[in-house]
């Protein structure tokens, strides 16, 4: 199993916000969000290859109850099933953070699904201006390719039904721009039986002023409609620092 790093922080996003967990960190991603904040396990996957037993070991080491795994895509890789069964046998309780295009019959106690929306896509050409950092090192063919295949592969509503029937979950949408609102609604009409205070709105951004401005109209319109308002909390604490 590839994993670009294991450390022990805060968490900064959705209901468990501010408990102190332990991040497993996959490396490789089917998708390529332009917006990405961790590129080196998508754009540029970096990491070792660990096997079950040596990611449980780096865990425990670290202590505390609460363990994230998240990617990358943590479910490309099959060692997931029993990585989550080894921590729910020693009492831990797992968060697994998924985009929700794939589906494994994983252990966990909250599945966090992210589903990208079209604001994710990355554009041909114009897009690598935006002040993302993702894919700045991607040769055009590469970038082009995978403007391509992220359209066509990032949204799986049977996927993420199957996800919310089965687990205690949030749904976490990234927003960006105010007409992103009713395509994250149109979504959600895809889906059946979801809770709108299990609908958690986050703002794009990758620095506080960005996401202060975006804040600004997005709780107000999660006040409005019903959903939870998600600040990025890691960012606004540690900026873009990996290992945090």
């Amino acid at each position: 199993m590839r994993i670009a790093e294991i450390f022990r922080s805060i968490q900064g996003e959705g209901r468990l916000t501010g408990t102190p967990s332990v991040f497993v960190r996959t490396s490789g991603c089917n998708l390529r969000c332009w917006f990405c904040d961790t590129p080196y396990a998508s754009w540029q996957p970096e990491g070792e290859d660990l096997s079950v037993d040596e990611i449980v070991q780096r865990v425990l080491a670290l202590g505390g109850r609460h363990v994230v795994v998240t990617g990358g895509e943590p479910m490309l890789f099959a060692e997931l099933i029993p990585l989550c069964d080894r921590l729910a046998r020693l009492g831990r309780h797992i968060t697994v953070e998924t985009a929700g295009t794939l589906y494994l019959p994983v252990r966990c106690d909250l599945m966090s699904i992210s589903p990208k929306l079209s604001n994710s896509t990355p554009r041909s050409g114009q897009d690598r201006t935006r002040p993302s950092g993702a894919a700045d090192s991607a040769t055009r063919p590469e970038y082009d390719r995978w403007t391509r295949r992220h359209e066509r592969t990032r949204t799986a509503p049977q996927v993420v039904q199957r996800l919310i029937d089965q687990y205690e979950y949030q749904l976490k949408f990234v927003i960006d721009r105010p007409e992103d609102c009713a395509e994250m609604e149109a979504y959600l009409e895809r889906l059946s039986g979801v809770e709108r205070c299990r609908v958690l709105l986050m703002p794009q951004g990758r620095g506080r002023d960005e996401l202060a401005e975006r804040a600004e109209w997005l709780s107000a319109y999660c006040a409005q409609h019903g959903y939870v308002f998600c600040p990025r909390r890691q960012i606004e604490w540690f900026g873009l620092q990996r290992g945090t």
